[in-house]
């Protein structure tokens, strides 16, 4: 069985779904050029979709379907996991200039489906270390948080943390702060913002550091302007870090072209930079009604 892809919907479906039945809906197969990757899903409601499987006629025949279903099949638990998936030629049956063909599976789920389904949908999720609990770093808790990432949030300063923060962010109070970096899970993508510019090479240091024994932290990304990266730059090279080391660290973070400072806007900025390190396709909206 192929695994359906980590999602921002999940959570919202799995609640949803404690009170009321739906009918999950499962790219099994491609074929050509699709809408969207195999293992992506949405789950239809009777009055709602949460999801999506690439819009256009394909998603609205698919839930045209999939509600036929939920009407027809009584109980739960009936074997339609078990049918043959629903075969769509993009082109020549619904009229998408994708053109190619998408092969759909359809399994109505309830409540007592929650604890697997938990599981299926978990997927993989990026580990993501931010060093920082200032303006940006707030808004980049809560723009990365639905995404599929895993972050740790740390910074040496006490109470800086907000009362509550999105699930699956783990908030973690490290002093000095750069003695975090060593237990950092190995993929990690490290985001470095601290409220001083000499704790911001303190992490950076300990992050090159680790580079040297262990070269698994793919993404190092420094806030700050060009000005800095190059006072930065000098300091480490007189720590004895190469050229070859530096090119490691991204500075200034964020996509090229995006030019305002506000804390949210550059928290987009990174968080569509991360997306790009690992190559995963955009989301759209968490829910719809239909």
């Amino acid at each position: 069985m192929v695994p359906i892809h980590a999602s921002p919907y999940t959570d919202f479906f799995l609640s949803r779904l404690a009170r009321q039945s739906a009918l999950l809906v499962r790219v099994e197969s491609t074929q050509g050029s699709v809408p969207r990757e195999t293992g992506t899903w949405m789950a239809v409601f009777p009055d709602a979709v949460v999801g999506t499987i690439g819009g256009g006629h394909l998603e609205f025949d698919a839930i045209a379907q999939a509600r036929a279903r939920l009407l027809r099949s009584a109980e739960p638990g009936e074997g339609e996991w078990e049918q043959a998936p629903v075969r769509y030629a993009l082109g020549p049956a619904l009229g998408q200039c994708c053109g190619g063909v998408v092969q759909l599976r359809f399994e109505r789920v309830c409540a007592i489906d929650i604890p697997s389904l938990a599981v299926r949908l978990a997927g993989a999720r990026v580990p993501v270390a931010l060093f920082g609990g200032g303006h940006v770093g707030q808004a980049l808790v809560q723009v990365l948080a639905p995404l599929p990432f895993s972050l740790t949030w740390i910074d040496s300063r006490e109470g800086v943390f907000p009362p509550s923060v999105p699930p699956r962010v783990l908030y973690e109070p490290s002093d000095p702060v750069q003695s975090a970096v060593p237990g950092l899970m190995a993929q990690s993508r490290v985001l470095i913002m601290s409220f001083s510019h000499a704790e911001d090479l303190d992490v950076l240091v300990a992050c090159l550091q680790r580079q040297r024994e262990r070269a698994d932290l793919p993404y190092i990304g420094l806030i700050g302007s060009k000005t800095k990266w190059a006072a930065f730059r000098r300091r480490l090279e007189s720590r004895g870090f190469t050229p070859g080391e530096l090119e490691q660290v991204t500075c200034p973070i964020g996509v090229a072209g995006i030019a305002g400072k506000e804390p949210e806007v550059i928290a987009v900025a990174v968080a569509a930079q991360l997306l790009q390190t690992i190559n995963v396709q955009g989301h759209e909206s968490l829910a719809r009604a239909v």
